[in-house]
């Protein structure tokens, strides 16, 4: 196996299909935008699921919502768009399952193995993309919870009987009205 994909083994804990998927989408995205792991907040990836594949991405791109530089939109689809903030072009990379056979589904070891051998366009559906530029992240203030006492982004609170509320807090007290 290729040592960077050994690497992101390591970070997401095993070897799994969805994690080599990622790892192609990845690579085919970042070859596309001509980029490497950014430092900072350089690219930006807007991610359709919440499986394996987006621990590759993460740990490839250095995109992660800590940086605000990983969005997530739950729609179910194995598809990632890149944007490089330093050259403005997007790239949209979408798995393409239909070569996957059940047969292929039962060995996940060997699935694996031809995951990262097949040719990227047997698998692989990518183009450039005109993406609206990704606010920067911010810091908001944090405000603290007159229900459960917990400090909260200020973006992120709502007004319950003329209390200040986290989304949790407003969630419970709606629930018991």
């Amino acid at each position: 196996m290729n040592p960077l994909y050994t690497d992101i083994i390591g970070f997401h804990g095993h070897s799994c299909p969805g994690l080599a998927i990622g790892y192609r989408m990845t690579q085919a995205a970042l070859s596309l935008l001509s980029e490497s792991r950014a430092e900072d907040e350089e690219i930006v990836a807007i991610v359709e699921n919440n499986a394996c594949g987006v621990d590759a991405l993460q740990f490839m791109t250095g995109c992660t919502f800590g940086k605000g530089n990983l969005i997530f939109k739950d729609y179910g689809k194995h598809a990632f768009t890149l944007f490089s903030r330093k050259t403005k072009q997007g790239a949209r990379v979408i798995f393409n399952f239909s070569k996957i056979t059940e047969d292929m589904r039962k060995d996940k070891e060997n699935l694996v193995q031809w995951l990262l051998a097949v040719p990227e366009k047997e698998i692989i559906s990518l183009k450039k993309v005109h993406v609206e530029e990704p606010e920067p992240a911010r810091i908001f203030r944090s405000v603290k919870c007159e229900f459960c006492g917990e400090d909260v982004m200020e973006t992120r609170i709502r007004t319950v009987e003329g209390k200040t509320s986290c989304i949790p807090c407003a969630e419970k007290q709606y629930k018991q009205q």
